[in-house]
């Protein structure tokens, strides 16, 4: 576009530590075009309905709605190591749209949509997504698979850092639960106890 408009930088947090960039733009045939092509106004507070994203373009649709409002992390459950996506959104039918086109790209089942509160100051109610390990690895794959210029660093590192962190030896047991699990470690132990 050639666009000649300076970058702004804030910052935000408490202690004002997270640095973001923006751009503003005031020309009005740009902003009518943005709304054309469904960029509304007040998106956080009005809602967006569902999107239609080409499939052709849908993987970098995808890795910029998640560079936005997705996060990812590394974390341990009882001292496994395990990898989850989310994606947050104040609006239920942008999610459950999305949700619906990501994993059929993927070819997984649809993911669960659950309602939460914003904590940070207003009270919204938002949607979020989740996937776990093997889905994580296949949703990296398709964000990034065809190696693209346009993305968050530091999102990304964390899928470098996932994969160097494969877990060798771990079997997975499909237990139900939580719950399923204790009660199978419980039976296990009395199991080795009675034997003893």
């Amino acid at each position: 576009m050639l666009s000649q408009y300076k970058l702004g930088l804030k910052s935000s947090g408490s202690t004002r530590e997270k640095k973001y960039s923006y751009i503003q733009i005031s020309n009005k045939e740009i902003c009518k075009d943005l709304i054309n092509l469904g960029i509304i106004p007040r998106k956080t507070y009005d809602g967006l309905n569902s999107i239609k994203v080409s499939d052709r373009y849908f993987s970098d649709f995808v890795r910029g709605f998640f560079d936005g409002d997705g996060s990812v992390y590394i974390y341990k459950v009882n001292e496994v190591l395990q990898v989850k996506i989310g994606f947050v959104s104040s609006s239920l039918s942008f999610i459950t749209g999305f949700n619906q086109q990501l994993c059929k790209n993927l070819n997984i089942p649809t993911k669960s949509v659950h309602r939460k509160i914003d904590k940070h100051g207003i009270r919204m109610i938002l949607y979020d997504i989740c996937f776990y390990i093997d889905d994580c690895e296949k949703l990296a794959e398709f964000m990034y698979g065809d190696n693209p210029t346009l993305y968050l660093p530091r999102k990304r590192k964390i899928f470098e850092k996932w994969k160097l962190m494969k877990r060798r030896h771990y079997i997975k047991h499909k237990y139900p639960s939580k719950v399923g699990w204790q009660l199978n470690k419980n039976l296990f132990t009395e199991k080795l106890l009675g034997n003893s």
